[in-house]
């Protein structure tokens, strides 16, 4: 792999990055690093959240159907290392895979998911404390068990809504752990899209964006923005499908909808990598906010294997990926994007 750095302003837009090259090379932008393999057993439908810049990672499905998970893992994105943490307390039906996770402040969140040994879906919600390594469980949540679930941050509240409990669902929650047990979560109406599970959402400046999924076999293909400081939270944007209009900016969105895709944000774009539709997906896309328009003009494919039920970490300016699976093979890699480099094809 032949790698060249470029140095520009944030601003500029990828297409200009060619003045970097050399007429007779081509290149495609960003480059996939493989960071410290994951240390804890390979797996898939984990959940995650991010607090500082420390990624943790939490449960899963090991591929056996007896051995679901409660292990806690801290990365440190810093120093490209992993540390075995402690897991969620030995109580039935906190191993699990298919929950959700997010973070508020300085602490962790885990909530639903499916525990396979009990044949269940699960609502409860346990909320990790790093400074004291140690658990303590909130209010199940609201919406009812469920899988799948998609979760985001903003400010002081974390939200979770759809997912699956033998019915695709759609509903939201929000979440605040400093409210009386009992009145912790709270529903959130307005939510006007296609139900799902294995969707996906990414915050940028206090705005989440809420995509991808499956429903009733089919990827859903709707796109919506939550701003709860907007007197309408709730807003449609453009789909991420090629509608066979007049207009040419959704020509090439052939392969944005999948499922159990993971989504990070850099520097105010959100990237979506893996999951799956009609097989694994290497290919990436990053979202303008700005121009509400997707992008993968000539962009390096994720250089691990395809898979789906990853996991990412996101610092705002860093971006992570790891295990995950591929039908029966189960991962442990780690890889972070760099999207301002060029790598030589």
């Amino acid at each position: 792999m032949n790698v060249i750095k470029c140095f520009f302003l944030l601003g500029t837009s990828l297409p200009l990055l060619s003045s970097c090259t050399d007429d007779s090379d081509s290149y495609t932008y960003g480059v996939w690093n493989e960071r410290s393999d994951f240390d804890g057993k390979t797996r898939s439908g984990a959940a995650s959240f991010t607090i500082g810049t420390q990624g943790y990672i939490c449960g899963g499905y090991t591929g056996k159907k007896t051995e679901y998970l409660n292990d806690l893992w801290e990365y440190n994105t810093s120093g490209n290392y992993w540390t075995q943490l402690a897991s969620m307390p030995d109580e039935a039906g906190t191993c699990r895979r298919a929950a959700t996770g997010f973070s508020i402040g300085s602490k962790g969140y885990i909530t639903t998911g499916y525990d396979w040994v009990d044949i269940k879906y699960l609502a409860d919600t346990w909320e990790y404390d790093p400074a004291a390594n140690s658990w303590a469980k909130k209010d199940d949540y609201a919406g009812g068990a469920r899988q799948y679930a998609l979760s985001f941050t903003i400010g002081n509240y974390g939200y979770v809504g759809t997912g699956y409990d033998d019915n695709y669902l759609k509903d939201f929650y929000r979440f605040d752990p400093t409210a009386a047990a009992g009145s912790q979560w709270q529903k959130i109406d307005g939510f006007g899209g296609t139900k799902r599970m294995g969707g996906t959402a990414f915050v940028i400046n206090d705005a989440a964006y809420i995509c991808t999924g499956i429903n009733n076999g089919t990827y859903v293909n709707d796109l919506w923005k939550f701003d709860p400081s907007a007197s309408e939270p709730w807003t449609s944007l453009r789909k991420i499908i090629d509608d066979d209009d007049d207009n040419d900016f959704d020509d090439d969105y052939t392969t944005i909808t999948r499922a159990h895709a993971v989504s990070f944000v850099i520097d105010n774009k959100g990237y979506l990598v893996t999951g799956e539709a009609g097989g694994y997906r290497t290919d990436y896309w990053v979202y303008d906010p700005t121009t509400d328009l997707w992008n993968n003009e000539d962009f390096t494919p994720f250089e691990g294997s395809g898979r789906s039920g990853a996991v990412a970490f996101s610092t705002g300016t860093r971006g992570f990926v790891t295990t995950g699976a591929s039908s029966s093979y189960y991962f442990d890699d780690t890889w972070e994007l760099l999207p301002y480099e060029l790598e030589e094809e």
